[in-house]
């Protein structure tokens, strides 16, 4: 049974977390660190959990009774918690949620932890796993194939639309109903933060890729979910590009290419991502559609975990889709 210990678990990844791994058959929860909350149980604040478990809040962190670590701290928290506990077990494999070490250098050990592009070297010998971002999940499972047949060739282009819970737990001015409710906003197009990661890994496939990823961020009036609309130039036949995708995602459980348009309703509450394909003179659009608080976070990092302690990778993901 692998133990596991949670920093950070009063936000909404940790939440999602959580409801994963109390229902992973082979996953026992050791202890959730909260310092905000130390002392009350963990159903008081995700209320969700009612009935399905007695587990407390603490504010402690015994590193003994735990087989790995899942950091849901806020961005820019992680790398400031490990550095202040130098008493972390060097055989702690550490999951890390936020986006302090996505970016791969010589400061840190994280392997960047896509599963779809990294799977290989997340399983022979990792111990730490930096996971992806939510938008930067969604656009990259669509860009990955092409990368990797070098078809990258010119600019691309992206519109994604995410639910409310990507903003966060703590409310704020763009999490508040009355101004999400029947409204869509724009923000941070071409400067949002999961683009570094994004070219990291388009390189890491593709090093001669140099061009654009002309990225417009959108907030939607719903609470979970992401869609990201991606075209570019490309002179292919689909039948041939859809070959490619589905040689690519062949070996992956939780990726699917379609002939039908996604609707986020199909992946809402899943592991799952499902893309669609189209040409439209010579332009081709791939559709891309996650539950960003699953596939995009917590779904992805017990993925990770799965890889890392050798289970089959869909162990404790396979979920229904919350579709009617």
């Amino acid at each position: 049974m692998i133990k596991a210990g949670i920093i950070g678990g009063a936000g909404y990844t940790a939440g999602e977390l959580l409801r994963l791994l109390i229902n992973h058959p082979d996953v026992e929860i050791a202890w959730i660190n909260s310092s905000s909350n130390a002392g009350n149980r963990v159903d008081s604040v995700h209320q969700g959990l009612i009935g399905e478990t007695e587990l407390k809040f603490t504010d402690q962190t015994p590193w003994e009774e735990a087989d790995v670590l899942f950091c849901c701290t806020p961005h820019g928290e992680t790398r400031r918690f490990l550095e202040a506990n130098p008493d972390i077990p060097a055989d702690l494999r550490i999951i890390d949620l936020s986006a302090d070490h996505r970016l791969e250098d010589d400061t840190h050990d994280f392997v960047y932890g896509l599963p779809e592009l990294n799977r290989k070297r997340i399983v022979r010998g990792a111990r730490h796993i930096a996971n992806p971002g939510c938008f930067a999940t969604a656009i990259q499972l669509a860009l990955l194939p092409l990368a990797k047949n070098h078809l990258l060739t010119g600019d691309v282009h992206v519109t994604a639309i995410t639910g409310s819970t990507g903003a966060g737990v703590k409310p704020s001015a763009t999490t508040h109903y009355s101004w999400r409710n029947d409204n869509v906003s724009i923000y941070k197009p071409f400067r949002h933060q999961h683009l570094a990661e994004i070219r990291q890994s388009m390189k890491q496939l593709y090093p001669q890729f140099d061009n654009e990823i002309n990225f417009i961020p959108m907030r939607g009036c719903f609470s979970r979910g992401i869609m990201a609309v991606v075209y570019l130039d490309c002179d292919r036949d689909i039948a041939e590009v859809k070959r490619l995708y589905e040689d690519y995602y062949d070996d992956h459980s939780f990726t699917f290419v379609t002939d039908k348009t996604p609707d986020l309703k199909d992946v809402v509450n899943t592991n799952k991502c499902i893309i669609h394909l189209d040409r439209v003179d010579n332009k081709l659009i791939v559709t891309s559609v996650i539950d960003n608080l699953v596939k995009g976070a917590s779904g992805t990092a017990v993925h990770n975990m799965n890889l890392l302690f050798g289970l089959q990778e869909k162990t404790g993901l396979q979920l229904k889709p919350s579709a009617f």
